[in-house]
Parts: structure tokens; C-alpha cells; sequence
């Protein structure tokens, strides 16, 4: 999906994720408890939902997305001062090296095409001790109801550039260096996996 079509379906997307309520309720009870009083960068935050649910549990959160429609939407409403939203690319961030103790990338690494260089862009602004929160839509064809949302997707210009199973995504984090020391399935109109993960090894 090109960035001009994330602008355009930046308006309706928050409505699009509203039949998918009872996993995003458990990310938004989860999250605060991991990023508490951290530095958390947030990437791919599409319309800020996440962001503005756990941003009074972290220190200070800057909360990306490469759509500039996205983060224009993102910037309506109230939400707590030591939020900032900004306009970056996942594979070119533009932040120093160790500025973040807690990086969030949400149902995005599935539609990255080389997601291996979000993932070393996550580790080099990461701090040594630093925590990766990756849930990530799973099992596109894994039922039905996956596999008419998934082409209805498609329809609408979203690519999956991966469609990987559980088992899968948790073995592309782990070979790209990430230990995944907590993982749980969700159920949705397409399969969630929520994980955090550390470095397999340390800087």
C-alpha cells in the first residue's frame, strides 16, 4: 500500500478497527505496565489509538507513522503532553542511536517489504536493556472469516507482504535477534499475535 493510499484511508481507519475492540483492550491494559516511565517509541502508530491509550504510563512516547495523512489524524483530539507525534519511516528512523528504552510496532512488520531493516533501525535506537513490543497480525488463511478480510484488504490496496503463521513470525523475531519472552494468540477477524521481546544479545 502506498503512503498517498494510507493518507487517503487515514480518516476511516480507526472505524475499521473498532470490530477488533477486545484485542486492542488487551494491549491497552498490558502496555502500561511494560513501558512504564520509559522512553517509548511508538512506529506505524496509523490514527494514534494505541498511543493515546498508554501514553500517561511512559515517560515520554514519540509516536511515528510513514503517512502523513495518518499523523494528521493522529493529531486531533486530546491526549497527554509528553505525547508527540511525527512523520518517520520504520527503516529510516530519524533518531539517535540508544534513545528509547521501549520501542511499539503494531500490526506493521507483516506489510513492510524488508521488515529485517525495521528491525535493525529498532535495535540501533533501542538502549542495551531496551524492550521490543511487536504484536502482529498471523494466520491470514487461517479461517474463513481470515481469509475474506484478508482479500477484502487486498481489494482495498492493503498488501500483505508476509503472511506468516504464529509459529512463523515468532521464528522470523528470533532470527533476527530477538528473544520473545512473552507471546500470546488472539482471536480477530484476522489472528493476532502480541509479544515482547529483548535482544538475544546485548550490545
Amino acid at each position: 500500500m502506498t503512503k498517498k493510499m494510507w493518507d487517503l484511508y487515514a480518516p476511516i481507519y480507526e472505524r475499521a478497527m473498532r470490530s477488533d475492540k477486545k484485542i486492542y483492550q488487551f494491549m491497552y491494559d498490558r502496555i502500561p505496565e511494560t513501558i512504564r516511565n520509559k522512553d517509548v517509541l511508538e512506529i506505524a502508530t496509523g490514527p494514534g489509538l494505541l498511543a493515546k491509550h498508554v501514553a500517561s504510563a511512559s515517560k515520554t512516547i514519540i509516536a511515528t507513522d510513514y503517512s502523513e495523512g495518518m499523523i494528521a489524524q493522529a493529531k486531533k483530539g486530546v491526549y497527554p503532553t509528553k505525547l508527540r507525534f511525527e512523520v518517520a519511516d520504520a527503516t529510516a528512523l530519524p533518531y539517535e542511536d540508544d534513545s528509547f528504552d521501549a520501542v511499539i510496532i503494531s500490526n506493521a512488520l507483516h506489510i513492510i517489504p524488508e521488515p529485517e531493516r525495521a528491525l535493525r533501525e529498532i535495535d540501533r535506537v533501542l538502549r542495551p536493556d531496551g524492550v521490543l513490543i511487536a504484536p502482529n497480525f498471523v494466520e491470514h488463511k487461517g479461517t474463513t472469516v481470515s481469509r475474506i478480510w484478508s482479500g477484502i484488504l487486498r481489494v482495498a490496496g492493503v498488501r500483505f507482504e508476509h503472511q506468516w503463521s504464529a509459529q512463523e513470525y515468532l521464528q522470523f523475531l528470533e532470527v533476527n535477534g530477538w528473544k520473545v519472552t512473552f507471546s500470546k494468540e488472539m482471536a480477530a477477524r484476522i489472528a493476532l499475535i502480541y509479544t515482547e521481546c529483548v535482544r538475544r544479545n546485548e550490545k
